[in-house]
């Protein structure tokens, strides 16, 4: 017999999967933040414990929309994988690669939800903008100094 926990649409789904990887995120960026060191270590600290409180945020969105719409929230976690890479470089390129991911998690619900909920709709577009935005800083961070054409991996 199906209770109200089994509520599971295409967009709780996505939903789920948002939360899931926002809250990876928050593993990450921590994680990252804890393996850093040399010269600049305090100012990219800063910003990879901003980024971790931001996932925080967005995993809280996406888990209050998930009761909004009478299902249960994910205590899973993303993938987590571990690289033992811990040159900024390769912080920030693995950065680049979970935020792809998540972004496009993001495309993925405003596919289900276009012409069906303006609030999950604006939602989607927000999340997809502050992702793109996102993307677009660590980009800058991965080019060299000097350089203006987009990182190129």
């Amino acid at each position: 017999m199906a209770t109200d926990h089994d509520v599971s649409t295409p967009v709780t789904k996505a939903l789920n999967t948002i939360l899931e990887l926002e809250l990876a995120g928050v593993v990450r960026y921590t994680h990252y933040a804890l393996m850093v060191f040399g010269y600049n270590r305090i100012p990219i600290v800063s910003w990879l414990r901003s980024q971790a409180a931001e996932s925080l945020t967005h995993a809280d969105k996406a888990g209050e929309l998930i009761t909004h719409l009478g299902a249960h929230p994910s205590l899973s976690i993303g993938p987590l994988l571990e690289t033992h890479n811990h040159d900024i470089g390769d912080i920030l390129r693995e950065s680049l690669a979970h935020e792809t991911v998540s972004l496009n998690a993001y495309k993925a619900l405003l596919k289900l939800v276009e012409g069906d909920s303006v609030m999950l709709e604006e939602y989607a577009r927000e999340m997809i903008y502050q992702e793109e935005l996102h993307l677009g800083e660590v980009d800058k961070m991965l080019r060299k100094p000097g350089e203006i054409a987009k990182f190129q991996g």
